[in-house]
């Protein structure tokens, strides 16, 4: 029989989160997938926990992860951890799940800690609904899709939550301003620690006060989505720019009828369907 991936949450700060079934689970398993053996030992003999590691991260996870399933397959039990947090979370542990799912691999998750719902809840802002960008790509690394996934995200209703690091906040915060407008924001470091700091604020007060101080500490960013109202005066301003064979062709072109895209342009436009039938077929 095959054995079973346990995908662990640990701590994000404080060793006080860490589950006792997570640390039953770490000491019956045959082996630990650690994404830096050397952080994870010290969370091990905290918990006095002595089983093998192995490291799996960032930069091995495709290759380790076939070698980790051929173990799963020979009946060896093992456990992913992160640094801190959920595995699989903006995290490589994604890819051996999904190896172990096309393998037969029994997969089971230990919840726990994780940064952005830990932040969400202390946000002060609407958690009703909301979406998690993980890492903005830097400008170095991809600036096509960064410029892409801002686009997207301007537009976007939810709240959003993005990770980033003190060395790349106060320009992050910057192309936010920028590409959002000015919303709300609750910056969030150091979740669970001594030092914890929720700043509810906006993203023009939030570049102000990182051009005066130097930011320090792992950040969450949770921000404000775009009011409907907002999105749909933006939507009805640009329709207004259309022809009204261009109003139909746009709501055709996303799947409707053309009775129906007559009748979405008609309310967008405040006038009945028959006069955009009659315009449309010279009536």
């Amino acid at each position: 029989m095959a054995g079973t991936l346990y995908l662990c949450a640990t701590p994000i700060g404080n060793l006080g989160d860490m589950t006792p079934r997570v640390v039953e689970t770490l000491k019956a398993v045959d082996l630990i997938a650690a994404e830096d053996t050397r952080n994870s030992i010290k969370l091990l003999n905290h918990f006095d926990i002595h089983t093998p590691m192995t490291s799996y991260h960032e930069f091995n996870k495709v290759e380790k992860a076939r070698e980790l399933v051929g173990k799963l397959l020979s009946g060896t039990d093992v456990a992913l951890i992160t640094d801190a947090g959920t595995p699989a979370i903006s995290d490589p542990g994604e890819v051996l799940v999904r190896q172990c799912q096309e393998a037969g691999v029994p997969v089971t998750s230990l919840p726990g800690a994780a940064a952005c719902i830990t932040a969400l809840t202390l946000s002060g802002l609407s958690t009703r609904r909301f979406c998690f960008e993980g890492f903005l790509p830097t400008e170095k690394a991809d600036k096509k899709e960064r410029r892409e996934i801002l686009s997207e995200l301007s537009g976007e209703c939810r709240t959003m939550i993005l990770y980033e690091a003190p060395h790349h906040l106060k320009a992050t915060l910057g192309v936010l301003l920028e590409t959002l407008g000015d919303r709300r924001i609750t910056l969030c470091r150091e979740l669970t620690k001594k030092f914890e700091t929720i700043l509810p604020t906006t993203l023009s007060q939030a570049v102000a006060l990182y051009e005066r101080e130097e930011p320090r500490g792992e950040y969450v960013l949770v921000i404000e989505g775009k009011s409907r109202e907002e999105k749909q005066r933006e939507q009805k301003a640009s329709f207004e720019n259309l022809s009204m064979e261009e109003h139909v062709a746009y709501y055709e072109a996303q799947g409707n009828d053309h009775k129906e895209a007559m009748k979405l342009a008609a309310k967008d436009r405040g006038i009945s369907k028959r006069e955009i039938y009659a315009h449309l077929h010279g009536r």
